[in-house]
């Protein structure tokens, strides 16, 4: 018999390609074109990334996400450098110590309720400065939107690199869903990167409708002058780059990134909502984006796993996380509202 394939709310990552990614990919596979980047593909996306993130904007494709954001580290820092970040950062918790292991510098946690740094929650690693015996602090690392589907505010985001820059430090930005926290601030992409003071940006658009590839965009100038050896010394330099350039440039055409990105945080809202009516179940943080947390119970969140998978997220109180998709339908959400409401009683 053949499984059964649902829409669930495991992750933004087990989501489709959008078929208007698919036909770019096909129509890049035509004759012949320089490898490596050195394509028309790859020039065509570089510019729609300098277009909205501004002229400065040096744009290194990688495959994954997890390169993306150890290499822009590695740009930044020295192994006897450390880099301050949330605990539930993807850099602490969903890297398998890849930093550590690249950069061989530390990663500095710090507790937050909501995922979001604050300069007086970082302030506790700001110290040890030109002491030999202490590592270094040199990058503020936060996530937009967060692991916690929270998003950061402009004047937020500006507060974290005035107080990084004031110490002689970076602020990166891991931009894996980027595109949904734009939508939820109803602003462009430069307004909260380039303009807030943001130095280098993991962008992602995996988690949004394509199918692979990540862009390091290092928005200050002088900062990329030998990632070039750095990306291919990490494994990351794609020979036919214009396969990942190409998506690029349908997610960007007519604004393809958005609608994807509108949908679903919409589908994140109406999911917040039709949970919010059922005793027993406690939604734990704001939903700004594609992500829903919520308190269930252990025995039944089990239960409606087994026919729609998603993951826990703190077990300790039987919290969990639910994502929508660019793809998720309102059926989805009322079906698997449906069965909860069942295992509920």
């Amino acid at each position: 018999m053949d499984k059964i394939f649902r829409r669930g709310f495991a992750s933004d990552n087990n989501a489709g390609v959008h078929p208007l990614i698919i036909r770019e990919i096909a129509s890049a596979n035509k004759g012949h074109e320089v490898g490596y980047g050195a394509d028309s593909y790859t020039d065509d996306a570089v510019e729609l990334f300098r277009q909205h993130l501004g002229d400065d904007a040096e744009v290194f494709f990688v495959f994954t996400g997890t390169a993306a954001n150890v290499l822009s580290l590695t740009a930044l820092m020295r192994s006897w450098n450390s880099v301050v970040a949330a605990s539930t950062a993807h850099l602490e918790q969903d890297e398998c110590g890849a930093p550590e292991k690249y950069t061989g510098c530390k990663v500095l946690t710090v507790d937050t309720p909501d995922g979001k740094l604050t300069p007086a929650l970082a302030r506790r690693h700001m110290h040890g400065f030109g002491f030999e015996h202490h590592s270094q602090p040199k990058v503020i690392s936060i996530t937009q939107s967060t692991e916690m589907g929270t998003v950061y505010t402009v004047d937020e985001i500006r507060a974290l690199a005035d107080y990084a820059h004031g110490n002689g430090m970076y602020l990166h930005m891991d931009g894996a869903r980027i595109s949904n926290a734009a939508v939820s601030l109803d602003l462009p992409f430069r307004s909260f990167t380039t303009d807030a003071g943001v130095d280098v940006l993991s962008f992602g658009g995996t988690k949004n409708g394509m199918m692979f590839g990540e862009a390091v965009c290092f928005l200050r100038r002088g900062l990329s002058d030998d990632f070039r050896y750095m990306r291919k010394q990490g494994m990351q330099l794609a020979s036919k780059m214009r396969f990942i350039s190409a998506q690029y440039r349908a997610w960007f055409r007519d604004g393809l990134w958005n609608e994807m990105a509108l949908h679903s945080n919409s589908m994140a809202k109406l999911l917040e909502a039709r949970l919010s009516e059922i005793k027993g179940v406690t939604i734990t943080q704001k939903v700004e984006s594609n992500g829903v947390f919520v308190i269930i119970p252990h025995d039944v969140a089990e239960r409606v796993r087994q026919k729609y998978f998603f993951y826990p997220w703190n077990e300790a109180i039987s919290e969990y996380r639910l994502m929508t998709s660019w793809d998720t339908e309102t059926g989805d959400i009322e079906e698997f509202v449906r069965l909860l409401r069942s295992e509920l009683k």
